[in-house]
């Protein structure tokens, strides 16, 4: 269709509906050329019925794929036409169950007839066609089990909003955005310590000048993101990655990755061979974000920090 050829893969679901409903309408004329009473709709919860036997309108949706009230409206529907009986009882007359009635059992050796014919015609469909479309959409179904079309999506809409954000050294200037966007997050979810006051407040004296860094991350030329690499006087860590902070406007555009990432190639530039962090487990997001870049749970130190239940390293020599 033309349409199809201007929109691109963006139209993927309108093609799709549009052909199994071009598919779906052939589906009812089959079943009237064969002269089977049955809507096409309906196939599904027959084949597992007349394959299976009785079962419960749970074990049907869960065979099927389909939500229980989806089944239940089904089964509604083919008791009228009077091809299922429901509220049966099981064998051992603890379950309500659903089965097929006479007429369905019937119905289901004429079925059997007509879907021979169909198997061959669409065996004759793959033989003239280029492409399988029975194995692929075997296949895209395992693909989008594995990662959905929507977490595809929003990889590529991260990676391109991420294009427009730059990383760069920290200047006077963005000391107040160091401070109010650290300030922000923590008394969202905690209170500012005396340790953050003296950092927030002096990161030349507190950072810089004893041998650390401090990442700013701009989007759009706005300072949005800020992360510092603290040098540690520590026997096993060289550094700490701390105050890391982005406002959460711009949340979801790969921005904490991206300052994560900066420092972890400055500190390798460096000669650093471990990193060490600070957390708290109800930042999930940010404990997500620092397994992603390598970071791995460790016990025992002292933290001068009452919401630190977490503490994580990376060792960049492993």
């Amino acid at each position: 269709m033309n349409l199809f050829s201007k929109t691109g893969k963006m139209a993927l679901g309108s093609r799709l509906r549009l052909f199994t409903g071009r598919i779906t309408d052939d589906a009812a004329k089959i079943y009237e050329l064969y002269n089977v009473d049955f809507s096409p709709k309906w196939f599904p919860v027959f084949f597992v019925l007349s394959t299976d036997g009785a079962k419960t309108i749970t074990e049907i949706a869960d065979d099927i794929g389909h939500s229980q009230p989806s089944v239940t409206k089904i089964i509604k529907e083919m008791e009228a036409a009077g091809i299922v009986a429901g509220n049966q009882k099981s064998k051992d007359k603890r379950r309500n169950v659903v089965s097929l009635t006479e007429a369905g059992g019937a119905l289901a050796e004429k079925v059997k007839v007509q879907s021979g014919d169909i198997e061959v015609a669409i065996d004759e469909i793959i033989s003239e066609a280029t492409h399988n479309l029975w194995e692929a959409l075997a296949e895209w179904e395992y693909l989008l089990d594995q990662k959905s079309l929507l977490t595809r999506v929003q990889g590529q809409k991260k990676l391109r909003e991420s294009r427009d954000v730059q990383i760069v050294p920290y200047e006077d200037r963005y000391q107040t955005h160091f401070r109010s966007l650290n300030e922000q997050w923590i008394s969202t979810y905690f209170k500012m310590e005396p340790s953050d006051s003296l950092a927030l407040d002096n990161p030349r004296e507190a950072i810089l000048e004893t041998g650390g860094k401090i990442f700013v991350a701009l989007y759009e030329n706005v300072p949005v993101g800020v992360c510092a690499m603290i040098k540690l006087e520590d026997p096993e860590y060289d550094y700490e990655l701390a105050k890391m902070a982005v406002a959460p406007a711009v949340q979801g555009k790969n921005i904490g990755m991206l300052l994560g990432e900066t420092v972890i190639k400055t500190a390798r530039e460096l000669g650093a061979s471990k990193i060490y962090l600070e957390s708290n487990t109800i930042l999930a997001p940010a404990i997500k974000l620092y397994q992603k870049l390598g970071f791995q749970k460790v016990v025992g130190r002292a933290t001068p920090y009452e919401r630190c239940n977490i503490q994580m390293e990376l060792n960049l020599k492993g």
